[in-house]
């Protein structure tokens, strides 16, 4: 039989990886990062000369825990594509760490060790795509009775798996304003075992207050977790906001170059790291190692992508917002949005990401067909292309109509997500479509 504690627990690792792991929480990330034990290895387990100390985030997001290949010198971690490892002996089994990808790959393993530290979580999970790290959320966290107070306005995949799967099963679930705490609190019941926020919200760009719903969560002993998705842990860490748990769409801007798709649940405890891993196992959910591969690369550069498509999109929302066929512009960068103080508050560095919304005046449909590129007409955000989408008709439209209206997803709603072309000539091409309306 199986040592259930085998399965739980993160790949043991040669001296060179255990070093780097520890390495990078003796770097650290603006202070936060550094503190504490990551995944086991405590930071006394290693004097690394070879870097200076406090580093910031973005060199964080560039070398965090990985160190060049011990055998070879290669500067990048390796694709493991090996479906099972060889074990010296009985005895010996899982002593290197690894016996079948389905619970563990190297790969993976070194992209969650990566994701954890830069979330600043204990451990987290990488999975095949945004939405099975939601699913696994609740399929960990809830059973049959159980009650979940959910914001009521959610990435509409989750929306729909809670109506659609969830609640059939006899789960139960109420769709909440999020905006004020009081909301939260007030939905609590005594089998509420979930609190699940999303800030900014998808697509509404609707903060929630993270600090103080945890202490509500916490108060009554109610997990809470944050899709923080939009904000990315460059902008905002969930898990430095007293959050339990945080959901990672890795598709989005940890890929920023739509090339795969992925996702990521973060644990800030071992305790929780040890759910969501079983969990992993026994669903067999866990991401390609070229996935992982491609995906440790692509992070590198989140930080200057999003600096740059916070910039853009605080130009265009400023622009959006006096053009005569836009009868609302909503952007947490907006002094007119009406969380700006909280956004201020709980985003990093003024920043505010590439996400914004409005309102259009005229034909939607019109206005998706006649855009020119740069702006492409398709499904995703976060992406080093800008993309437009009305949402009615595209992301949300398996959300039930009266739902959709009643949050604010009129049919004229237009989100679009910033990418990093020039955002001169992405107005003029704006402009140019909402003026043939």
């Amino acid at each position: 039989m199986i040592n259930v504690r085998s399965l739980l627990a993160s790949a043991r690792v040669t001296s060179s990886t255990r070093k780097a792991f520890a390495t990078a929480r003796l770097r650290g990330a603006g202070g936060v990062l550094s503190s504490g034990s990551f995944r086991g290895f405590s930071t006394a387990d290693v004097e690394d000369e070879k870097w200076v100390k406090n580093c910031s985030l973005d060199t964080h997001i560039v070398h965090g825990g990985i160190e060049p290949d011990e055998e070879t010198g290669a500067i990048l971690t390796p694709v493991y594509l090996s479906t099972t490892f060889v074990q010296e002996s009985v005895d010996k089994y899982l002593e290197k760490g690894y016996s079948y990808s389905r619970t563990n790959n190297p790969t993976v393993t070194a992209l969650e060790k990566k994701v954890a530290t830069i979330e600043n979580g204990y451990g987290s999970i990488c999975v095949g795509t945004g939405m099975s790290a939601t699913a696994s959320c609740f399929n960990t966290f809830m059973n049959a009775g159980d009650h979940c107070v959910i914001t009521n306005c959610s990435y509409g995949g989750t929306n729909r798996i809670c109506r659609e799967q969830f609640i059939p099963l006899g789960m139960e679930f109420d769709f909440v304003d999020f905006s004020d705490p009081a909301n939260v609190e007030a939905a609590i019941k005594p089998n509420t075992k979930l609190i699940f926020s999303e800030s900014p919200t998808n697509p509404l760009m609707t903060l929630a207050d993270l600090s103080a719903i945890s202490d509500i969560a916490k108060s009554k002993g109610i997990v809470h977790v944050c899709d923080s998705t939009f904000a990315t842990p460059y902008i905002c860490r969930p898990l430095d906001h007293g959050c339990d748990l945080t959901i990672q769409s890795l598709t989005k801007y940890y890929d920023g170059l739509n090339i795969s798709v992925g996702g990521a649940l973060v644990a800030k405890t071992e305790e929780h790291y040890n759910r969501i891993k079983l969990t992993q196992n026994m669903h067999g959910n866990i991401m390609s190692p070229m996935t992982a591969f491609m995906m440790l690369q692509t992070m590198k550069t989140m930080g200057l992508r999003i600096r740059q498509q916070s910039a853009s999109a605080a130009k265009i929302a400023a622009f959006l917002e006096s053009h005569p066929k836009c009868s609302s512009v909503v952007y947490p960068g907006l002094d007119s949005h009406p969380q700006k103080e909280l956004a201020d508050r709980q985003h990093r560095d003024g920043l505010h990401g590439g996400m914004l919304n409005f309102d259009v005046i005229g034909d939607p449909i019109k206005l998706m067909d006649n855009i020119r590129r740069p702006w492409t007409l398709c499904e995703n955000l976060g992406a080093s292309e800008s993309i437009i989408t009305a949402c009615a008709v595209m992301t949300h439209a398996n959300m039930l109509k009266e739902d959709r209206q009643k949050i604010g997803i009129t049919d004229g709603f237009i989100r679009i997500s910033v990418g990093i072309e020039d955002p001169d000539d992405l107005i003029r091409s704006l402009d140019e479509a909402l003026n043939s309306l």
